[in-house]
C-alpha cells in the first residue's frame, strides 16, 4: 500500500460506521471525501512519476498573441 493510501481505509471504516448507525448525511459526505482523497493521492503519484529533470509542459500564449506554444 502506498504511503498515503491508509487514509482511504480509515474513510471507508468511518463510512461503514455512519451507515450502520443511520448517519446517512455523514455517510454521503464520507463517500465524497473518499473520492477526493483518492483523486489527490493519484495526483501525487502522477507528480512523482514526472520527468526527473523537473520540467513540466506548460502552454502559454505566444508573444504575437496567436495560438500557443510549449515550454519545457
Amino acid at each position: 500500500m502506498a504511503q498515503n493510501e491508509w487514509i482511504l481505509d480509515v474513510l471507508s471504516d468511518l463510512n461503514a460506521f455512519a451507515v450502520a448507525n443511520g448517519l446517512t448525511a455523514l455517510a454521503e459526505q464520507l463517500d465524497d471525501t473518499r473520492l477526493i482523497a483518492a483523486a489527490e493521492i493519484a495526483s501525487m503519484q502522477d507528480e512523482a512519476r514526472a520527468p526527473a529533470n523537473g520540467n513540466k509542459v506548460r502552454l502559454e500564449p505566444n508573444p504575437q498573441g496567436f495560438g500557443k506554444h510549449q515550454h519545457a
